[in-house]
Formats: structure tokens, C-alpha cells, sequence
């Protein structure tokens, strides 16, 4: 067996690129940029106001003016009035643009507006309520860079500048393989001595988040359709991701079947619980094998602590690691290295905190639903006290 940390190193050897490609900006939602977002014009693109209510020239209010004949009423959008007296004023709304004979926009609230005459209330200041061009960014200055999530934000963004279609990470193939004899569909009545699949749609709904919507198949537990069924999916997906038969059982196909087709192994088992048997491998025309064991929590402590971790690094996601404060003791004597399943909140400190919960093994997979994270005990301890800080792995967010 290899440690968690050999497994990490290994997987991360194998990082992928698998280009790029263009998608309409409302499609891009969740995908991965791939280029800089750069402003067409400056930000913003002339001088407008930030509220609603007359624009002057100050130097008229230097002199003492204080009211003012309003010339026009300018909406935002229109070609922007001029003045040429000093005791004029173009009464303008919000984000409307400013001619260069106004230099300063006063509220509706700080004034008193009778019979066409704005007359000031307040002492105001030279430049006031202007939002100028260019404050923002100027022409051809980066608005987003690659290489992050495409958020309804930067699609906000894209859509300012024009940029409708955007060049994203492309994303891999995946296909989800599930195997045994004893797992029924979920939409069938097992007997006493026969499961639901549940790993495939968990896999598969894990994936969603990442735009990679997965093909999903089923092989019963009998070497010659696992080698079959390999050899096409090798030849049509970059990524298999399967879970079941890779234990020590008679029926666990899946090393010898790979080992009859060419397949490398790069590991198999690790010193982990769950999830211990894990297998990866490499086909001859460089596609990826990740067969998780089958019990659904190893399934699940796997997919997120491996599987997702590569896929970002190959998708070139910032890593943004994250630990939380244990908040009661747990003894694990295995020579394993233990995730646990843990609630995470937030306590009055703004500390991130995780609180363990009693489960029965890896099979028991009832406590994902009210957990949130696996927190990584590290292979060196038997005992983990309350307020020690470790690494943790979120899900169900």
C-alpha cells in the first residue's frame, strides 16, 4: 500500500489539458475561462452622473449663483445638452451623459425646483455626483482573468464589453461505471440480498457542478463484458471512473481484466479509510482509470479528496485548501490514514469548526446527508484532540 500523500503525487503526474473551445456567454455558466475578459472602451466610457438632479458649471456657483434656469431635461441613454449661461443648468438623471459645459450634478434631494428654477439649499463641492470616464478601467485593461469558474458576475461583465463569445477549458469525456451482480436499478424492488445502485447518480450529480455531464453504465461481475466493455470505453472516453471490483473477492474483475487489456497500474490501495482499495491506472492511449471501491462513502471520500482535486488542477482552478478546528476527540488506532465525516459551522470567532459523527463503515452512507466535509487525520496519530486544526474536504455544497 502507498500513503495518501504517494497516491496525491502520482494522480497529480497524470494532470491533463484537454484544450480549449468557444461556448456563447449563455452557456458558459460554471465552465472554466479560458483567455482574459479585457475592457472594449474605457470604464465607463464618458462622464455621467450618479444621481438624479441638475448638472452646473461650479464656476458659476464660485461666483454665487445659486439658482438655476433649467434648459433641458436629459434621460440617460440621450446626446447630452449643452449650457451657455452661467445661471443655466440641464436637469439630467442617473447614468445619463454629462457635456463638457457641466462639470458638477447636484441631488433633487438639495434642492427646491419652482417654475423651472433650481435653487441650491446646501453648500456643494466642485466635481460632485460625476462618475468620469475611464474611472474604472481604461480601454484594453484586463476585467477578468482566466483560469476561474465563469460566475454570473463575469458573465455580467462579459456582457458589458460585448464579449458574447467567450473561449473556455474544454471539458473531458466522462463515463461512470458501476459493477456487481447484487446492485439493482433504483427504480427496481431488490430481494433480502440485493442493493440499489446509488454511486453512479452521486457520481454523476458531483460532476454536474463542473458542467461534465458523464455517460453512466452498469457490467455485471463477470471478466469477459468488464474486458469488453474497457476496451470501448477506453477507445471513447478521456476518463472512467468506476466503483466496485477492486477488492481482494473472487468476483473483483476489474484489476485483471485492465491487466489483460495493457492497462498500467500506477497504484492500487492506499493507507486510507475509507476507501483503502482504490485502483488507478492508465490505458496505452493515455486514458485514465480511477476505480473507486464500491462502498458508497469510499466512493464519495474518494471522488472528492482524488478525483476532484485533479480535475481542477487540469481545468487550472486556483487551489484554495481549507481547515477546520476538530471539535471533539476521536481515537483511530488503524495504521490508516482516517477521513472522518464531520457537520462543519462557524463559530463566534469566525473559526471554522467540524464536529465528527458516529458512523458504521464505509457502507453506512446515511450520515452524508446531514455531514458536509471529510477531515483528513493524518497517518502519524491514533488519537485527535478537540481544538487541533486538520485539512478538510468539502461536499454538499
Amino acid at each position: 500500500m502507498i500513503s495518501v500523500q504517494q497516491a496525491e503525487e502520482f494522480l497529480f503526474f497524470q494532470i491533463k489539458n484537454f484544450g480549449t473551445e468557444e461556448v456563447f456567454y449563455e452557456n458558459a455558466l460554471g465552465r472554466i475561462l479560458a483567455e482574459n475578459i479585457v475592457a472594449d472602451c474605457d470604464l465607463p466610457p464618458f462622464d455621467r452622473s450618479t444621481v438624479d438632479g441638475i448638472a452646473i458649471n461650479f464656476n458659476s456657483y464660485e461666483k454665487g449663483t445659486r439658482s438655476f434656469t433649467i434648459k433641458a431635461v436629459q434621460a440617460a441613454g440621450e446626446i447630452p445638452f449643452s449650457i451657455h449661461d452661467e445661471d443655466q443648468c440641464i436637469e439630467i438623471m442617473t447614468g445619463a451623459a454629462l457635456d463638457n459645459s457641466v462639470n458638477t450634478v447636484i441631488r433633487y434631494e438639495d434642492l427646491i425646483i419652482e417654475n423651472g428654477i433650481a435653487t441650491l439649499n446646501i453648500v456643494i463641492k466642485k466635481q460632485q455626483n460625476i462618475h468620469w470616464k475611464g474611472k474604472d478601467k481604461k480601454a484594453a485593461e484586463i476585467l477578468v482573468k482566466a483560469n476561474q469558474v465563469i460566475t454570473p458576475s463575469i458573465l455580467g461583465i462579459a456582457a458589458s464589453v460585448g464579449k458574447t463569445i467567450l473561449t473556455v477549458k474544454k471539458l473531458p469525456k466522462v463515463v461512470i461505471i458501476s459493477t456487481g451482480d447484487e446492485m439493482i436499478s433504483a427504480e427496481d424492488v431488490p430481494t433480502p440480498f440485493q442493493l440499489r445502485r446509488s454511486n453512479g447518480i452521486t457520481i454523476k450529480s458531483v460532476l454536474e457542478k463542473y458542467k461534465i455531464h458523464a455517460d453512466w453504465l452498469h457490467w455485471n461481475d463477470d471478466l469477459q463484458l468488464i474486458k469488453n466493455g474497457l476496451s470501448r470505453c477506453i477507445d471513447e472516453y478521456d476518463i472512467l471512473l468506476m466503483s466496485g471490483g477492486v477488492s481482494m473477492g473472487k468476483f473483483d474483475y476489474l484489476p485483471k481484466a485492465c491487466e489483460e487489456l495493457g492497462v498500467e497500474k500506477l497504484f492500487h490501495k492506499i493507507k486510507q479509510r475509507p476507501g483503502k482499495p482504490f485502483w488507478f491506472g492508465k490505458s496505452q492511449n493515455k486514458k485514465l482509470i480511477f476505480a473507486f471501491p464500491g462502498n458508497p462513502v469510499s466512493v464519495f471520500m474518494c471522488l472528492h479528496r482524488y478525483f476532484i482535486p485533479w480535475l481542477e488542477r487540469s481545468l487550472e482552478i486556483p487551489e484554495t485548501a481549507q481547515y477546520a478546528v476538530l471539535q471533539n476527540d476521536i481515537d483511530f488506532p488503524s495504521p490508516l490514514q482516517y477521513f472522518a465525516q464531520v457537520k462543519l459551522s462557524v463559530n463566534q470567532a469566525g473559526q471554522l469548526i467540524a464536529e465528527s459523527v458516529n458512523t458504521n463503515g464505509s457502507g453506512d452512507f446515511s450520515h452524508l446527508a446531514e455531514t458536509n466535509a471529510f477531515i483528513e487525520l493524518p497517518l502519524e496519530k491514533t488519537e485527535f484532540k478537540k481544538g487541533e486544526v486538520y485539512r478538510i474536504w468539502k461536499y454538499n455544497f
